[in-house]
Order: structure tokens, then sequence, then C-alpha cells
């Protein structure tokens, strides 16, 4: 089974996705993600092979994969087995143009967003915070945003695109390496002055955490959330 989260507004993709994978997590699903940092070559070819020993079907993840050459590809030409597994798969993917999507379309579900989604808060707010290691901002901006109603998956989905967006921005020279516009580009590479060496990894894997934790009941995701925040 493969369901496909892609368009223009990088926020509401990520909101729609983790809400996917949240009622998969809810029916036993655990799980599994692979982004351009974590993807070694026969890792998607794995995952379509891959059975749990209980018979529970894992839920896999590939986030942006159009981000690595080697792991688009090997996405591309794994579409076909990708819908016929009885595994769920999640593709998150930013805007696709109408021959990619017919493509994806072929093979599973397509849920595409456009335009940038016009909610009570501006969870923009959170990832300029962030951005800025502003603790104290980013802190009463998540409890403005959980008055609001927007829930922690939401949230997190913003968090992670903007620490995505740190880390490509670390790892390139140009907009034009990174794929990106020239502003938001420039923008990332003036915050990484607020980041040691190091830091943007450690604050990823530990929001990461946070959110399989919430998920697992281990932790309350919303109290966690709220320490991380005071924690980058």
């Amino acid at each position: 089974m493969l369901h496909t989260f892609c368009g223009n507004d990088p926020i509401q993709v990520r909101a729609k996705a983790y809400a996917h994978i949240a009622k998969q997590e809810e029916k036993g699903a655990k799980l599994q993600s692979i982004d351009s940092d974590s993807f070694e070559k026969g890792a998607v070819a794995n995952a379509v092979g891959a059975l749990s020993l209980f018979g529970e079907a894992p839920i896999y993840l590939f986030d942006t994969p159009s981000s690595d050459e080697e792991f688009n590809e090997e996405v591309l030409s794994l579409l076909k087995e990708l819908g016929e597994s009885p595994s769920p798969f999640v593709i998150i993917e930013g805007a696709l143009l109408a021959p990619q999507k017919k493509v994806f379309q072929k093979y599973g579900e397509l849920d595409e967003s456009k335009g940038m989604a016009s909610e009570r808060f501006n969870t923009f707010a959170l990832a300029d915070a962030l951005s800025r290691r502003d603790k104290k901002t980013l802190w009463m901006g998540l409890c403005d945003a959980s008055r609001e109603g927007i829930s922690a998956e939401e949230i997190i989905g913003t968090l992670w695109w903007q620490l995505k967006t740190l880390r490509l921005a670390s790892m390139t020279k140009s907009p034009e390496e990174a794929g990106m516009k020239d502003f938001p580009y420039n923008k990332a590479k003036r915050s990484l002055s607020y980041f040691k060496e190091g830091d943007l990894e450690r604050i990823s894997r530990d929001l990461l955490t946070l959110y399989h934790q919430g998920h697992s009941g281990e932790v309350d995701i919303d109290l966690a959330l709220e320490r991380w925040a005071l924690s980058v």
C-alpha cells in the first residue's frame, strides 16, 4: 500500500502525512523512517521485502527521496512493488509536476496540498524561533499553538521541516546545489551561526525520539515537546 503526500505547502503536507501515520500506529504498526541522511543503497528494496516476525506490518516513511539522487531512483524503480506490498508505505515530497504525480498515482493514493496553510496560528513563527534558537519565544509559541488546538504532530512536522532546511543549508554551498530558492536558502545559512557543530543533528534526533516515544505512550508528547523546546 502506497500513499504519497506532496505539494508546495510543506507544513500541510507533513501534517497530513503524520496524521495518516498516526492512524496506522493506532493499529499496531511501527514506524520506520528513511530520509536522505539515513538512506543506504538497498534500503527501499529491503523495506519492501521486510516482514514482521509477529505478522505486524511496519509502516515505512520515505522522507523527501528527491533530495538524494540515489534514494529517489531506488524509490521510483520500486513504486510498483511499494503499491502492491501488504505493508503501508508513505512518501513525503514537495511540489510535483503533473507527469510525476501521474506516476505516483498509478501505484497508490496521492494527497496534494496546494498553497500555504491558512491556520489560526502561524506555525512558521515556531520555525523562525527555532532557527534563532530563541527558546523563550519557541516555548511560548508552543503554548499558543496548543491553545489554538494545533496538534503536536503538526507542530513537529513544521519543526522537522525547518531542521531539514538548516541541515541542507549546512551541507551545501549554493541554493542551486540545495535545490532551494535564494531567499530561504540565504536565511537558513545566516541561521547556522546560532548552531555549533553537531547541534542540528542532536536537536533533530531528540525531536524524532520524542515523537516516537509520544506515540508509543512512553511520554506525554505535548509535555515532551515543551521540554525539547527549552533544550534546543
